[in-house]
């Protein structure tokens, strides 16, 4: 099932009623390329993590309520991207685009060009158009490019796959 901006949307207003906290939901992925950047693309969730106020884990009984009450699938909002930010450079934060501010949830996205380095990781093969949009869209290259060569001096591992997923990516924009 795919989720639509405003399905989306509804789904993080009745998450927000359930909460009785401030949290912060730092989004990434096709989610935050379609409510923070407006692309227009087709995903099946959102990737995101509680930067403030709950812990992923805290937060997942909540979710799953929503998923409940909305008919969507229980990992519309997952934080399987976690397994990616430590690519991020340190300075991510400052560049983070507000997308939501509910009453006690607060939703950011990662930037163009933070987003364009997280789906060099990842690699995969759907993640090509999304990067082909991203550089359409003025992600920064140089400085995506110039952040990845840091990582690989560091060994960081997949930052020579993630460089290589790049070069495809641009050979064909």
């Amino acid at each position: 099932m795919n989720l639509t901006a405003q399905l989306m949307e509804s789904a993080l207003k009745a998450l927000d009623r359930k909460l009785n906290t401030p949290v912060r939901l730092i989004i990434g992925g096709g989610g935050a390329m379609i409510l923070a950047h407006h692309f227009p693309l087709a995903t099946t969730d959102i990737d995101g993590i509680p930067g403030v106020g709950m812990s992923a884990e805290e937060l997942d009984p909540y979710i799953k309520e929503v998923a409940r009450e909305l008919n969507i699938p229980s990992d519309w909002l997952n934080p399987y991207y976690v397994t990616f930010t430590h690519v991020l450079p340190k300075d991510y934060s400052s560049r983070l685009k507000q997308v939501f501010g509910f009453s006690n949830l607060t939703v950011e996205a990662l930037s163009m060009d933070d987003l364009l380095i997280m789906k060099c990781f990842a690699g995969r093969m759907k993640d090509q158009p999304h990067a082909k949009a991203l550089i359409r869209s003025g992600a920064h290259i140089k400085f995506v490019e110039n952040h990845i060569e840091s990582l690989k001096k560091l060994g960081i591992p997949g930052a020579d796959k993630a460089l290589d997923f790049l070069d495809e990516v641009m050979d064909t924009v």
